[in-house]
Formats: C-alpha cells, sequence, structure tokens
C-alpha cells in the first residue's frame, strides 16, 4: 500500500469558530478576545484559501467542499477526524467525542468523490459506540504506517484501546498503543490527538517523544519506527505547542513529495531539523494562524487523504 496520496478533501468553513465542546480536553485552543465571530470566520476562510492555492500550486489534487450553516459544525474545516479512505474502497467513519462534531459527517461527500471518479466499496461505520461515551476520531487519534500496516494510536478521552484493537482487525494494522502527555498549568494531562506529537511520512517520521512519559512504551514507538525504516526527526513538546507534529506528508505533480505544515510549525523548527526535512522532500507551509488558535488544529488535521481507487 502506499503511504502518500496525491488527493485531499477538505472543508471550507462558513461558520468557524472556537469550539466550546472540544476545549474541555483540546489544550491547544485559545480565545480571541479582540475578534468578532464573524471575522474569527473571515480569517479563517483566508487561511483556508491561500492554504488550497499553495496546495494546488505544487500539483496537490485538492477537493474542497462547502461547509453549511446549518447543522452548526464550527470545527469541520477538520475532516480527517470523521473519516478515512483506503485503497481497497473502504471508508471508515469515526465516532466523535463533541456531539456538535458528529453532524459533520455528511453522506453528500461520498457521492461527491464517486462524481470525481473514486470508487466507495465498503463503509466500515464505528459511530455507534457514541451511545456508549467511546470514540476513536480517525486520523487525528490513528496514525497510520499504510506501507508497514501499523497503526500508532495515544490513548485519551477521545481514542479507546478497545476500538483501536477493533479497528485494527478490521483494517488489517497491527495496534502500537501508548499514551502521550503535555503539561498544562504544571499538570501531565492526556495529549487529545496522536498526530499532535508525531507523523509519519514514506522514509521519515517526526515525533515528540518526550510526550509519552512511560520509558517502555517510548522504546517500543521508537523501535517500531526504526525498525520500519524510518529515520526519526525529534521535536520538543514546545514545538509541539507551535503544531510541529501537525504534518502531512503528500504527493504533488510529477510524484514530488512535500512535508505540510504551518507557517508558525515551520518557523518553531531549527535548521537542523528543517534540513533533516528537507533531504527527504521540500516543505511546503501556510500561515493557519487563527485556525490553529481558536480551533487546536493544524495542517494535517485539515487533510483527509484519499486512497480510493479511481474509475
Amino acid at each position: 500500500m502506499s503511504q502518500i496520496t496525491n488527493t485531499v478533501l477538505m472543508i471550507r468553513p462558513v461558520a468557524f469558530r472556537m469550539n466550546e465542546q472540544t476545549a474541555v480536553n483540546n489544550y491547544y485552543q485559545k480565545v480571541l478576545d479582540n475578534l468578532t465571530p464573524a471575522s474569527v470566520n473571515a480569517k479563517a476562510q483566508q487561511e483556508f484559501d491561500a492554504f488550497v492555492e499553495k496546495l494546488r500550486s505544487v500539483g496537490v489534487n485538492v477537493i474542497v467542499v462547502e461547509d453549511t450553516l446549518d447543522p452548526d459544525t464550527p470545527d469541520s474545516i477538520f475532516p480527517n477526524n470523521w473519516i478515512s479512505f483506503h485503497e481497497n474502497g473502504d471508508v471508515a467513519l469515526y465516532p466523535m467525542f463533541a456531539e456538535n462534531r458528529r453532524l459533520e459527517r455528511r453522506e453528500e461527500i461520498l457521492d461527491l468523490l464517486e462524481d470525481e471518479g473514486f470508487i466507495v466499496e465498503n463503509i466500515i461505520d464505528y459511530t455507534s459506540a457514541e451511545e456508549d461515551n467511546i470514540f476513536l476520531e480517525g486520523t487525528g487519534s490513528l496514525l497510520l504506517d499504510r506501507e508497514n500496516e501499523i497503526a500508532y494510536c495515544a490513548l485519551s478521552p477521545r481514542a479507546d484501546e478497545e476500538l483501536v484493537i477493533e479497528f485494527c482487525e478490521d483494517f488489517e494494522f497491527n495496534p502500537v498503543i501508548f499514551e502521550a502527555y503535555q503539561t498544562v498549568n504544571g499538570e501531565r494531562k492526556l495529549i487529545y490527538h496522536t498526530n499532535v506529537m508525531m507523523c509519519l511520512a514514506d522514509h521519515f517520521a517526526v515525533i515528540c517523544a518526550d510526550t509519552i512519559d512511560d520509558k517502555a512504551e517510548r522504546k517500543i514507538v521508537i523501535n517500531h519506527l526504526k525498525e520500519s525504516g524510518k529515520e526519526i526527526i525529534y521535536i520538543t513538546e514546545e514545538q509541539v505547542n507551535n503544531f510541529a507534529g501537525n504534518m502531512l506528508q503528500v504527493k504533488g505533480a510529477n510524484d514530488q513529495n512535500y512535508l505540510i505544515m504551518s507557517t508558525q510549525a515551520y518557523n518553531s523548527l531549527t535548521k537542523a531539523q528543517i534540513a533533516a526535512i528537507e533531504k527527504h522532500c521540500p516543505i511546503l507551509h501556510s500561515s493557519l494562524d487563527t485556525i490553529e488558535a481558536c480551533g487546536g488544529g493544524s495542517a494535517r488535521c485539515m487533510l483527509a487523504e484519499v486512497f480510493l481507487p479511481k474509475k
């Protein structure tokens, strides 16, 4: 299976704001006091449009879907949490922690992909787990090494261990399960999504190993990455706070790979880290300041990779 795709699905926001329902365990969200909701959304749309333009300028196939005002979905800009697409035509739908995020699941998005020539064979639906308050938030929770069939997952209120194992059985991945922490007001709290502290690319991985407090778990994760032949590029917790873990490798024109991140993430990297990444592929970064502050998510969260086969 290929690790990288040329096609991404993105949802253009219409009522983006800080989601009060996700702020309870996403400690990266901030209140921007001096901005009206309308101006927050306008800024988010500007950042979104500029980001799409940059991706398209290097030949990434970006499928943009406009969000709708009704129902109210302030986090719709992060579609990778509720859906994932797989090379065999499978689509997975995931149970979401925040009730208003469950409204982001829209069947017409699959119709739209089929109109674009993609084949949807099966829908594997995990959403009934919401009734039992069990959650697994897509490729926010699951970092999929598709080539080596490994699923890395940092457990949190949004990533349930049993559901991770069920996903791995259904999709034939080997689970690597651990806990990752961040310091919030002097306390160690679970990081809500794995893709905040870790990024998997074809020949390298970016990881904040310091977030994995349990030494044995940390060693297991590092060993799996090394055994998969990935060069490991370490980042700090401070860089995680600047969304330096929230990156995604995509394919542009002429099979050229790019590592996608926000400008804030890029600016937090050292020269040595940038050089280590650029040995493998160029970096493409875009300013996402408003989206990061209010949404508590960054470039990777905005990109749902489409691996579906084409007609």
